[in-house]
């Protein structure tokens, strides 16, 4: 069976999804709409061979991160602060995002960010431009 990589550059309405081998090869690519219903069915094709799905994290990526994490994805967040794909780049566009971000968990060089349980989420907020988790004393 193939060892298939999968990330998403998501935005507001919609995310470009992005599907490597575990060689690089690129098997798969589409723009569904911001619908888990939608997702988990153009993800159903390759479901027993995914072995990661990188999730952008950007401001919404709670809907879709949980959605995955039900249906039995091994999910990651990636953080693209910390990802240099973009250095001395004039243009990139959501294609090769996805597909850059789908390439790097297969070496073990994915920046990752912390997915916070769902119950401590309303414990976030934001102080100028750092996110804070303000933790719950016992």
């Amino acid at each position: 069976m193939r060892e298939l990589y999968r990330a998403v550059d998501l935005h507001s309405n919609n995310g470009y999804y992005g599907i490597v081998e575990k060689s690089g090869k690129r098997v798969f690519g589409k723009r569904p709409p911001n619908k888990i219903d939608v997702v988990v069915d153009v993800l159903s094709h390759f479901k027993e061979e995914i072995k990661t799905i990188a999730v952008e994290s950007t401001y919404n990526w709670y809907w879709l991160v949980d959605g995955l994490v039900m249906d039995g994805y091994d999910v990651k967040l990636a953080n693209p602060a910390a990802m240099d794909q973009y250095s001395g780049l004039k243009s990139t566009d959501d294609k090769s995002d996805a597909f850059f971000i789908a390439e790097m968990p297969r070496p073990g060089v994915l920046p990752e960010g912390h997915i916070h349980p769902k119950d401590e989420r309303h414990r976030r907020i934001r102080k100028g431009r750092q996110l804070h988790v303000i933790r719950a004393t016992r």
